[in-house]
């Protein structure tokens, strides 16, 4: 090729020379075709590059999930670095407009200073062991007592089981000795011939629901301390509790719909199918209004039909969910507006973060809406109307500050679709109504967090009994751990609400189920102590 190409450069005659540059046009056209493939294979190079880093991105992240930190704390330190450090490819991250005016922390809302704990609970039962020298038992006349040494340990005493027998004794009139004996009735229990007592069933079903312990590892358990009860048995005994629970939890439904806020969320967990050969996977649908109860419903689907069912028609109120397209489809049938979760966009450039993309921009971000939490802690505990004040004041600005950030890196063009990066920015942008939505509802939170909280328990649960029984009696959890988790929101503990209840309800009427919910329990138990206050 180079030999022609010197020879067509030396030929003077110009006939000559447009002789030889026609026979050599095909020669031309084949450079022209290597030079088009050239570049081609040059931008495949390119894309494959990229998506190259996009899986090493992904396969970092996994890595990092299953063997990282599972916390989402950030040290603001490493914050500053980067945001002080050089912008990327000579972009620079948009200075924010002004400084944000620290919020004053109320004395009342501050957080105080935990105060030590005492070595030993004093409100345990003491056991007192009196140890004398032996010179003083052997005169005890010749010695006076002028003080003590004490010392105090923690001790345990294993659980002890005992028969507990009901005796009814018949008697007949002494006058006339051949009527019909009279007999008082057997009080009401929870079944007619049943072989435990109401506070047994309850430790059952806190043993599996709030300690996680499955019936098998709990039938050891009481074998060693001499009671031999069978799986079976405590497997039954948590169902016949789970039949009387489930009309106060239909009660708990129907008072949490009544407001206009609630939260949702959902979990995976297995349940047996005979004849699958394998566990299939089924939903709780988490709801939860904050300070107040956490409802649980079972479905083998993950369907918005799960959501028309559960949530009554009459609610109009306010969902706060995440970005599952399920709530959508839900909000557009029942007309309900939707919340966003603050802390789902965070997880988004956190992990952007972690994977070095775009490291400055996504800090500056993730610095942003530490702001936005700063707030949300100092207005804890303020009420509805106060909280919305504050966040038109002091909220809005960051979120609208975030808002031109996306919009300056979009148009930047230095952030592809799948990268990380993209991704997170693409979230918030589906999500953007939703995620003003807490500016206007001075009762939604910023987050979803709670619900991820009250969710929390059936993750630790399933990690030990792994499955539940059936796709027809996932129900009976559900009430359950409605519940257990209801009765810890409320500052209640489980057993001793559980044995209240079971002892309750055999003797109760349908009307009377708004009586014995965990909120009633606890407003009746705080009662109880304003009383014995008073009178002391």
């Amino acid at each position: 090729m180079r030999e022609r190409y010197v020879s067509i450069c030396a030929v003077p005659d110009p006939g000559q020379f447009e002789e030889l540059l026609s026979e050599n046009q095909e020669l031309f056209s084949l450079l022209e075709a290597e030079c088009t493939r050239s570049g081609e294979l040059q931008a495949k190079v390119v894309l494959l590059e990229e998506e190259n880093r996009l899986l090493r991105n992904k396969v970092d992240l996994l890595v990092r999930r299953v063997f990282g930190v599972s916390s989402e704390k950030i040290d603001p330190r490493q914050l500053e670095l980067l945001l002080l450090g050089e912008a990327v490819n000579g972009q620079e991250i948009p200075p924010p407009p002004g400084k944000i005016v620290p919020m004053p922390v109320p004395a009342g809302v501050a957080r105080k200073r935990k105060t030590r704990r005492p070595r030993l609970p004093e409100n345990l039962p003491v056991v007192e062991t009196v140890i004398d020298p032996e010179e003083v038992k052997a005169a005890p006349e010749n010695w006076r007592h002028v003080g003590q040494e004490v010392s105090d340990q923690l001790d345990i005493i294993p659980p002890r089981f005992v028969r507990s027998r009901t005796i009814r004794r018949k008697f007949v009139p002494k006058d006339n000795p051949y009527k019909a004996p009279v007999i008082a009735p057997l009080p009401p229990k929870l079944l007619e011939r049943g072989g435990f007592t109401a506070g047994t069933i309850a430790h059952f079903v806190v043993s599996k629901y709030c300690d996680h312990l499955p019936c098998y590892r709990q039938s050891v358990i009481y074998g060693r301390y001499g009671a031999e009860v069978s799986r079976q048995s405590i497997v039954r005994s948590i169902h016949l509790a789970a039949q009387w629970l489930r009309p106060v939890a239909e009660v708990m439904r129907q008072e949490m719909f009544s407001g206009d806020y609630v939260q949702i969320d959902e979990t995976p967990v297995r349940y047996l199918k005979p004849g699958e050969g394998k566990a299939p996977q089924g939903y709780f649908w988490a709801f939860h209004v904050p300070g107040g109860d956490s409802l649980y419903h079972w479905r083998a689907s993950r369907g918005h039909e799960v959501l028309l069912e559960v949530v009554p028609e009459t609610f109009k109120g306010q969902v706060q969910c995440d970005a599952y397209s399920a709530y959508k489809a839900f909000a557009q049938i029942r007309g309900n507006s939707l919340g966003g979760c603050w802390a789902h966009a965070r997880r988004k450039f956190k992990e952007a973060l972690e994977l070095g993309d775009s490291p400055q921009r996504m800090a500056w971000i993730l610095r942003q809406i530490a702001h936005l939490f700063i707030v949300e802690t100092v207005i804890a505990g303020y009420g509805p109307r106060l909280r919305e004040a504050v966040r038109a004041s002091h909220s809005r600005m960051i979120v609208e500050r975030i808002e031109k950030a996306l919009t300056r890196f979009e148009r930047s063009g230095m952030h592809l679709p799948q990268s990380p990066s993209g991704k997170a920015m693409a979230y918030c942008r589906n999500q953007w109504e939703e995620l003003m939505a807490f500016l206007y509802n001075g009762r939604a939170e910023a987050s979803t967090n709670l619900v991820e909280n009250a969710i929390r328990p059936t993750a630790v649960g399933k990690k030990n009994w792994l499955f539940v029984g059936g796709e027809d009696v996932g129900w009976a959890s559900a009430v359950l751990y409605t519940i257990m988790q209801s009765c810890i929101n409320r500052g209640v503990e489980p057993y001793e609400y559980l044995k209240h209840a079971l002892t309750r309800l055999p003797v109760m009427t349908n009307h009377q189920l708004a009586t014995i919910t965990p909120r009633a329990y606890a407003e009746e138990r705080k009662a109880q102590e304003r009383a014995v206050r008073a009178v002391a």
